[in-house]
């Protein structure tokens, strides 16, 4: 069991009063530290009902949001991440950008050993966009290489 000082940092889980951002916050993130720092391990978020705006016409974006990530100190804690991912719900940006703003967020916030962000978004017009971005430390960046590859092949 974690005890009351690991837990310093971490606000929004189990408070009944929190309220959900109306803009894009990445400031509502928060973090916990990883009690296994040694171990090389993977974590994996899906946020099936991610939303975001059209910038152009305003009109509503729905995707699946996959989130790997091999933590190294910090890890994001759950409610936080959701309650930052619902702040893009009335955010204006293209899919591409909103992946490529979740993975850079996450990666300032944690530093991780790897992290990507892949966004399977629902089909507008006849057609599918799936952005994928990554990055991964000197130690990993063969493996998001690999992974780059992967993706451009659609084999997640």
């Amino acid at each position: 069991m974690r005890a009351d000082d690991e837990l310093q940092g971490v606000t929004l889980l189990g408070n009944t009063g929190v309220k959900y951002p109306t803009e894009y916050a990445p400031e509502i993130l928060e973090t916990f530290k990883n009690k296994h720092p040694e171990n090389e391990y993977l974590v994996t978020f899906t946020c099936p009902e991610f939303t975001s705006l059209c910038p152009k016409t305003g009109q509503p974006d729905f995707a699946k949001i996959i989130i790997n990530y091999i933590p190294r100190e910090d890890m994001v804690e759950s409610k936080s991440l959701k309650l930052y991912l619902f702040s893009f719900r009335n955010h204006g940006d293209f899919h591409e950008d909103c992946v490529n703003i979740i993975m850079k967020d996450l990666k300032r916030l944690m530093n991780p050993r790897y992290i990507e962000v892949i966004g399977l978004f629902t089909p507008r017009g006849g057609i599918s966009i799936y952005p994928f971005a990554n990055y991964g430390d000197e130690e990993h960046k063969e493996m998001a290489r690999a992974r780059m590859m992967a993706a451009m092949r659609n084999d997640f």
